[in-house]
């Protein structure tokens, strides 16, 4: 995979596409803070999305739902570049060419959680579920009005601070948003520990987003009715 600016390669990569798309599933993997690099599908934060990707697709097994992937250009952020923020709009860009005005969820961890916050004032973004996402402070949060949000983080990140999601979720909530807040006890930023239970739940939470009927969800809905996200010590 070369730099998206040549001529020729896409931000979206599509991993499967249903005759008739109804709905769609964006996944986007992390980066790091800064880095000019290229971005590869091999490197760690990439194949980190792998399972993911896999329990998705088991969930949403119908016929009407596509699921694709966010290519980045580069690594990083890149501080006002907000690179992978301008890749994730071309994928949706991208998208709506492809398959037209269709609803869409989000999935992005840790800098592809903070693309997919900030992504969600494009409006046919129905919800966005955040995994161990990197919501420094002062992170906007006027993009999430009207949407549904659940932010997953481990209680023993090390990279990403799961004091600050639940203050972002606060701040979300206070905006108009309806967002929720899990916390995986012992859950690590790499998503290895209890790696079962982020899958499970973060598929949940997908599938509950696409089509709330055909999968309810009680998680999504008490952590999102929570009076207010955990407060860690």
């Amino acid at each position: 995979m070369g730099v998206r600016d040549e001529p020729g390669t896409s931000a979206l990569v599509i991993r499967r596409r249903p005759p008739v798309a109804r709905a769609a599933v964006l996944v986007l993997h992390g980066g790091r803070e800064e880095s000019l690099r290229v971005a590869r599908p091999w490197h760690l934060a990439a194949l980190r999305m792998r399972p993911f990707l896999g329990a998705v697709a088991a969930r949403t097994d119908r016929d009407d739902v596509l699921l694709g992937q966010v290519r980045y250009r580069r690594r990083g952020w890149n501080g006002a570049a907000a690179d992978p923020l301008r890749d994730t709009r071309q994928a949706l860009a991208e998208l709506r060419s492809l398959v037209g005005e269709v609803p869409v969820v989000l999935l992005g961890h840790s800098m592809g959680g903070r693309a997919a916050l900030r992504a969600a004032d494009d409006a046919r973004v129905r919800g966005v579920v955040a995994l161990a996402p990197w919501c420094p402070p002062g992170e906007p949060v006027g993009p999430l009005s009207g949407r549904d949000v659940l932010v997953l983080h481990g209680s023993r990140d090390r990279i990403t601070d799961p004091v600050a999601s639940a203050a972002y979720v606060t701040r979300a909530r206070a905006a108009g948003a309806r967002a929720g807040l899990v916390l995986i006890d012992g859950g690590d930023h790499a998503m290895l520990r209890h790696h079962g239970r982020w899958h499970r739940t973060a598929s949940s939470a997908v599938a509950h987003l696409i089509d709330p009927e055909a999968a309810p969800s009680a998680l999504f809905a008490e952590a999102a009715a929570a009076a207010e996200p955990p407060v860690l010590r």
